[in-house]
């Protein structure tokens, strides 16, 4: 990366066709990192959608990441739309993007990434990085 500007990654959907996901869940552990700000209508309106997953899937760690509050945390990715979610497994990221606003949609992300421990990653150097910064940041 050259100078200061902030890593272009590129949303992947890192979604399995359907049928192919498990019911039980893996034993890779997953986490949810939701990025918005706070000056965000659409953020503050998705804090509860994201929640309400939340609490489908106590097995399965949420984070949500105000940007402006967390630069260093988020480092050089450049989060442009919002809401922006990553989900990984393990240490591998598996999905980052834009979402919808339905539950039902990161519901769906969710169980298939929280069933799936041969998922695919996302290769990238500084989404892997983020995923590090982000599970040695909270317990």
């Amino acid at each position: 990366m050259s100078g200061n500007s902030p890593a272009r990654v590129r949303p992947n959907p890192g979604l399995p066709p359907v049928g192919e996901a498990g019911s039980a869940s893996s034993s890779v552990p997953v986490l949810v990192s939701c990025f918005c700000a706070e000056w965000c209508s659409s953020c503050r309106e998705y804090r509860e959608t994201f929640r309400q997953v939340e609490q489908q899937y106590p097995d399965v760690r949420f984070l949500w990441i105000d940007i402006e509050d967390q630069p260093d945390l988020i480092g050089d990715i450049a989060v442009e739309d919002f809401p922006t979610v990553l989900i990984a497994a393990g240490a591998q990221p598996r999905f980052f993007g834009p979402l919808t606003p339905q539950p039902e949609v990161l519901a769906r992300l969710v169980s298939v990434h929280r069933s799936r421990a041969d998922g695919v990653a996302i290769a990238g150097h500084e989404l892997s990085a983020l995923v590090a910064r982000l599970r040695a940041a909270s317990p």
